[in-house]
């Protein structure tokens, strides 16, 4: 049974993905659009078309080009907003990579994504440099001034004529993010200016914003959930988005009252210390009337005991990086029902598929989620074999998820049939750490999973067999030094040996189930 959505069909303009962000700017003159919370610099809506003008424009003096692809390696600023969407009038893509990256990890996302500028920030410019050793990075932009790089603020001195470029809408990439996709490495997800555009007449259809609404940008702009789903949402209706470079309690808390931020899209983690931290009580919350919350499950208490404190609903969402990155949410009109994640958004269909016989499944049955719309991504960068495994001929897409439909066509994600590990809403491939595991001299074999834990969701653990003399701490700093610090490994356990299939792949599914017969351990 495919399951459709309860809007209606929406009609998505095949446009580019700036011109679309940025039609209503003129709406608005001078109220904030973009705000830095750290400092209160404010860029207004009648700045931001020339603002952003002005940078394509230097971006172009730079070489910049159709095709080519910017990598952005900075935490969140204003100028991340402003520089994407620079390079989608270009013609260009943004590869966005996280500033906890290990230089190692940056190189592999430059050299994959085929990155040839990078913009970054004073902090990270000696990895950025050691990075871009054998990539084809031509130039470094710093947001802010340093020896060896242009400084952000030059570009927008440029006042020439903006190239002129055709886009094609359907064909052309503007955003290259980072995804394992089911399992494995991360994968480039290439992401057209439909399918973001797609997304965003996807979300003003399902009442997510209003031009009255000023909202909390802290989770990462190097997912879509921050840079697309909260930053470019915002922008096109006319919203006001305070942006903050990363996430504390006390800060946080002081930029919802001080700007009386009316929608915050969170993430599990915060969730929890909203709903349990004392220092809530002393900020005027009032004006928050609605929390998102994506990239992870939420426990239904969890969900319940933050309403209940702060006095607003939580709408939930689901999706991925591969569907830009929502293919379900919560309605407003519709009371949630614990443990769902909503309804198909406009445009977009789902069905239930046992995952061993690949039959179509009724209401109320359990089996991997598939997602059929607009906002499924043209594939994986360079990596067709990838791209066929995720998407079927008739375009829909296998999430890795176990979940089922009511009748009604309201979704409950039960489990994940892939191996992702989500890390406080951060993606981990078992993958990753199992090649570094096996790097390691006093280690025959390994195995990573997901383990549950109260305030991240879920850690890395890895089960090792070893063949040599090697401490839980020995292994656990060994893999803290060559990767990003929510890539490393919490948990370690012993064992004589891993779980395989005849073909030799590791059967986490065994892991995975020795691993929930024990009690959790304490947070």
């Amino acid at each position: 049974m495919i399951f459709s959505s309860p809007h209606e069909i929406v009609t998505i303009p095949e446009t580019s993905l700036a011109a679309y962000v940025l039609q209503r700017a003129h709406e608005f003159g001078d109220k904030p659009a973009l705000i830095d919370g750290s400092s209160g610099r404010t860029i207004t809506y009648e700045e931001l078309c020339p603002t952003i003008t002005k940078l394509a424009v230097g971006f172009s003096s730079h070489g910049f080009g159709r095709d080519d692809v910017l990598a952005i390696y900075s935490p969140n600023t204003p100028e991340y907003a402003l520089a994407f969407l620079a390079v989608a009038m270009l013609g260009g893509a943004t590869t966005m990579v996280p500033p906890l990256f290990t230089d190692t990890e940056v190189k592999t996302q430059l050299r994959d994504s085929g990155a040839n500028y990078l913009l970054t920030i004073p902090q990270l410019l000696d990895k950025a440099n050691q990075a871009v050793q054998g990539s084809k990075i031509r130039q470094i932009f710093v947001i802010g001034e340093a020896e060896g790089a242009v400084p952000f603020t030059s570009l927008l001195a440029h006042n020439g004529p903006l190239p002129e470029i055709k886009i094609n809408a359907r064909s052309d990439l503007v955003a290259l993010p980072y995804s394992s996709g089911t399992t494995g490495f991360p994968k480039g997800v290439m992401l057209t200016h439909y399918n973001l555009v797609s997304m965003l007449c996807q979300l003003h259809a399902s009442g997510a914003l209003t031009e009255n609404d000023t909202m909390v940008c802290v989770v990462p702009m190097y997912h879509l959930y921050g840079l697309h789903v909260v930053v470019n949402l915002g922008l096109s209706q006319g919203a006001t988005i305070v942006i903050l470079p990363r996430y504390n309690l006390g800060q946080f808390l002081r930029t919802l009252e001080r700007y009386g931020v009316t929608v915050a899209p969170l993430v599990p983690p915060l969730v929890l210390e909203l709903s349990r931290a004392p220092e809530v009580g002393n900020h005027d919350l009032s004006k928050l009337r609605l929390i998102h919350c994506g990239a992870a499950p939420l426990a239904s208490e969890v969900a319940a005991a933050c309403s209940a404190r702060l006095g607003c609903p939580i709408r939930y969402g689901y999706g991925l990086t591969e569907v830009s990155p929502l293919s379900h949410s919560s309605l407003p009109s519709i009371p949630d029902k614990q443990g769902s994640v909503g309804y198909c958004l406009p445009n977009t269909e789902c069905k239930i598929v046992d995952y061993v016989t690949g039959v179509e499944l009724g209401p109320n049955q359990e089996g991997e989620i598939w997602v059929r719309g607009p906002q499924v991504m043209k594939g994986y960068l360079g990596n067709n074999h990838a791209t066929a495994e995720m998407i079927c001929e008739d375009g829909w897409l296998r999430t890795g998820d176990i979940g089922y439909a009511e009748e009604d066509g309201r979704l409950f994600v039960v489990d994940r049939l892939k191996e992702l590990i989500k890390y406080k809403g951060r993606q981990v491939a078992p993958a990753e750490l199992e090649a570094i595991l096996l790097s390691h001299p006093a280690i025959a074999d390994a195995g990573v999973i997901p383990s549950p834990d109260e305030e991240a969701g879920e850690v890395p653990k890895a089960f090792v067999v070893l063949k040599g003399a090697a401490t839980t701490a020995e292994i656990m700093e060994f893999v803290s030094a060559r990767v990003a610090p929510h890539k490393r490994i919490r948990r370690v356990e012993f064992v004589s040996e891993i779980p395989k299939s005849p073909a030799g792949k590791i059967l986490r599914r065994i892991l995975v189930q020795r691993e929930r017969e024990k009690p959790s351990p304490a947070a």
